[in-house]
């Protein structure tokens, strides 16, 4: 290209007019002068099929989705110390995942949060790696009958939402609960789990932070009873992780398409309950509800259960990517 420009600048000849009239002449009639016409770089694209790659992401349903790795896959190794967080993220660049969501209860101390030498060590390591945070979570239970739990548990999810801020993240993972406590209706513990998430979502935009609910076939288990709690709060910093897995009474992937508006992050898990029954995840199934839906962000990848979870989130990545590499 340097090349290039430097042959067109020889061959531009001298205008054949004086310098004084040079400056009064209008810049257009100058242009006029030149032996050659004005050559942009928009000129030189290499290919209609070079300018399609390089369209914007809209035109492209893959890239408005980015795989991620939710760090619970790797709940026993990172409890056990068999793997650090800092072992997770090099295991997440050298596959090809962007993103992490990394569970308050992997930092040491938890629940209490990490002092911010031990926050920006990770935050440092995943820059390093070319990693973005998404987001993190906490063990919070929001349906317990004493009310000075319930405060302890919007405590807990306050402090965690200071963390999540210094780590980068964009999410902060919350649960309703699962106590069934005794001689209250259902309504009236549904309001302490609304009440209680207000405050949190409140917080969270005073920091820049997303309370995102997960449905977890606890108080909250089908997509009637996700719908309503969703409603009941309205704020753009209050949102749905919406957990594939913990739909488990009818068809999972019409509660999917029922509660996919509200979803601001996800966990794709390898299995799914079809009318109760475990089967594989169907991934082309779940990917066209994603795109149709609009989604754009993180898919946090979740594995669970016996066998190697490098090979396992492997496996589920794959499977994924090649989904999306075929749109």
């Amino acid at each position: 290209m340097r090349t290039l420009i430097k042959s067109l600048a020889t061959n531009i000849k001298e205008p054949s007019m004086d310098q004084s009239k040079m400056k009064r002449e209008p810049r257009r009639n100058f242009l006029k002068n030149l032996s050659i016409p004005i050559v942009t770089l928009a000129s030189f694209n290499e290919s209609p099929a070079r300018a399609k790659e390089n369209s914007p992401a809209s035109s492209n349903p893959s890239a408005r989705v980015k795989l991620s790795l939710n760090a619970y896959s790797f709940n026993k190794e990172l409890l056990n110390g068999s793997m650090t967080i800092e072992d997770m993220l090099d295991f997440c660049a050298s596959l090809g995942i962007m993103a992490v969501d990394i569970t308050g209860y992997y930092f040491k101390g938890y629940p209490k949060a990490p002092d911010d030498e031990a926050i920006y060590r990770v935050k440092r390591k995943a820059f390093e790696l070319g990693l973005e945070i998404c987001g993190t979570g906490v063990r919070n239970d929001f349906t317990h009958a004493d009310i000075n739990k319930r405060r302890e548990n919007v405590q807990l999810v306050k402090d965690w939402i200071h963390v999540s801020q210094k780590l980068g993240g964009q999410t902060l993972r919350v649960f309703s609960g699962n106590q069934a406590p005794a001689g209250y209706a259902r309504e009236e513990v549904f309001k302490w789990v609304v009440d209680a998430l207000r405050e949190c979502v409140d917080y969270g935009a005073s920091h820049g932070i997303v309370v995102a609910l997960q449905n977890h076939d606890d108080f909250i288990k089908t997509a009637a009873d996700t719908i309503q709690i969703m409603e009941a709060i309205k704020s753009p910093w209050y949102g749905l992780m919406l957990d594939i897995g913990s739909f488990r009474t009818t068809d999972p992937y019409q509660e999917i398409a029922q509660t996919i508006g509200y979803a601001v992050t996800w966990q794709i898990k390898e299995k799914v309950f079809d009318h109760g029954k475990e089967a594989d995840v169907d991934a082309g199934r779940l990917v066209e509800l994603i795109i149709g839906s609009g989604f754009r962000g993180y898919l946090p990848l979740e594995t669970l259960g016996e066998g190697d979870p490098k090979k396992k989130v492997t496996a589920l990545f794959e499977r994924f990517h090649a989904v999306l590499n075929k749109l």
